[in-house]
């Protein structure tokens, strides 16, 4: 009988997924009808991904493959943005373990006054889901992963703490309850370590800083996903010196496919609603009375104009890095307006356009060797979703949290046998806490000025 069932799991990975996720709403506390609604959207958005990926591989595999044989720049891996990568996330019902497990760390946390911070985020869930997968993938033992994950929870929710003055300063409205647990914030050490160096070296560029809001109108359609995915297409098939023809196609087919990712993630976003609703009401109703602050989407911070302004600039700089990193193995297609590393930038230099450009442009080469190292698990995960062995590799260029990335894929090799990855890892995982310990104590400065400004 568990032969059958397993049998069945296997072949129906989108079936089994959107049952696991009515019944997760129903027991929430949402109306059966909603669960269900929410469960066939799933469905839905997963297989509308699936050929819209499968579009995009089939189109792009012989044109890189062309690139690569006429300029010696092999890079094999699709990037196909975010809303890919979250709908293979969320097929897995690790991901509503991990939910759960996010769930009871928050309200113990709470309750022990160890944050402030209510995190109603249901759907984002996935950036730290995907990086406990890979550290499975890898080969993480179940137990180290949920530890790694109770970890990750700790941390970004100590985050939406530290952060929350800096949200209300750049927000203008001190008395907002919004913050954020997003995982792209976790880069904030690393990008608060480059900012230090770029006050020595070049604070004096400041003066000189970008009117972001002005750049963007001037940008206009020209920054459209539709602009940037001609420009791409056809920038990849003068590499690949294809005719007039293909070039064309590839440059509609890459226009097209990241307008549909952004459709089809909003199909996706709607589908997990109900369960949403369901948790954020009884976390409501737990705490009534209680002051707390929410956690939501980086995106409140979206009527920024700094943050669109970067992004822009970004774009041409990370396709140019990807041609000549060494070790990068990915194309900038779907991720290439990098939302992904623009609100850390915000956050820690306050809306300064070219400290973000310059402190950006250094750590592309992270997300790009992130992306690079976890197309394996991408490609097989997408795979086994669309029950075909067929689709060139693919993964996420600008995928949140690339820093974690490496540190689950350290935890996955140290359990190989090998001691020198045991190794690597205790030093990854210091660093990496030491450096939050560091960042912590400079926010919490800048917070007291805010106190006392």
């Amino acid at each position: 009988m568990m032969n059958v069932i397993w049998d069945f799991v296997r072949a129906n990975p989108t079936v089994v997924m959107a049952l696991c996720l009515a019944a997760a709403a129903w027991v929430s506390g949402a109306h059966f009808s909603k669960a269900v609604a929410g469960a066939v959207q799933l469905a839905i958005a997963i297989t509308g991904i699936v050929a819209t990926v499968g579009v995009l591989t089939t189109v792009y595999q012989p044109a890189l493959r062309a690139m690569a044989q006429h300029t010696g720049i092999d890079l094999p891996v699709a990037d196909v943005g975010w809303a890919p990568i979250a709908t293979i996330t969320w097929s897995s019902p690790y991901t509503l373990l991990f939910l759960g497990l996010a769930l009871l760390v928050n309200v113990a946390m709470f309750k022990w006054h160890r944050t402030r911070t209510i995190d109603i985020d249901i759907f984002d869930i996935w950036h730290l889901a995907f990086t406990g997968l890979l550290a499975l993938y890898v080969g993480a033992p179940v137990v180290v992963v949920l530890l790694f994950i109770v970890l990750l929870v700790v941390l970004k929710l100590m985050n939406a703490d530290l952060m929350k003055p800096t949200f209300n300063d750049l927000l203008g409205d001190t008395s907002s309850l919004m913050t954020t647990t997003h995982l792209n914030y976790m880069i904030n050490p690393l990008v608060m370590v480059l900012d230090r160096i770029y006050s020595r070296c070049s604070g004096w560029l400041d003066r000189y800083d970008i009117d972001a809001a002005a750049l963007n109108n001037r940008i206009g359609f020209a920054g459209s996903r539709f602009a940037i995915g001609m420009y791409i297409g056809i920038f990849v098939g003068l590499l690949g010196r294809l005719g007039v023809g293909p070039m064309l196609v590839l440059g509609f087919t890459l226009a097209t496919t990241l307008e549909l990712f952004n459709i089809i993630g909003g199909w996706f976003t709607a589908a997990v609603d109900p369960l949403t609703q369901a948790l954020t009401d009884k976390l409501n109703a737990h705490f009534a009375g209680q002051p707390f602050n929410i956690g939501l989407d980086w995106a409140f911070l979206s009527s920024r104009a700094e943050v669109w302004a970067t992004a822009n600039i970004l774009a041409p700089i990370m396709l140019l890095e990807a041609l000549v990193l060494p070790g990068n193995r990915i194309l900038p297609l779907g991720g290439i307006m990098a939302m992904g590393v623009t609100p850390a930038l915000l956050v820690v230099t306050r809306g300064k356009v070219i400290r973000m450009v310059v402190i950006g442009a250094v750590e592309l080469p992270l997300f790009l060797w992130a992306g690079s190292l976890s197309a394996g698990f991408v490609t097989h995960a997408t795979n086994a979703l669309a029950g075909s062995q067929h689709l060139m590799a693919i993964s996420a260029a600008t995928k949140e949290g690339p820093i974690e990335q490496f540190l689950a894929i350290t935890l996955g090799r140290c359990h190989t046998g090998d001691w020198r990855w045991l190794v690597i890892t205790v030093v990854a995982f210091t660093v990496y806490l030491l450096l939050f310990a560091w960042y912590a104590h400079a926010m919490r400065r800048r917070n007291r000025d805010y106190t006392e400004s």
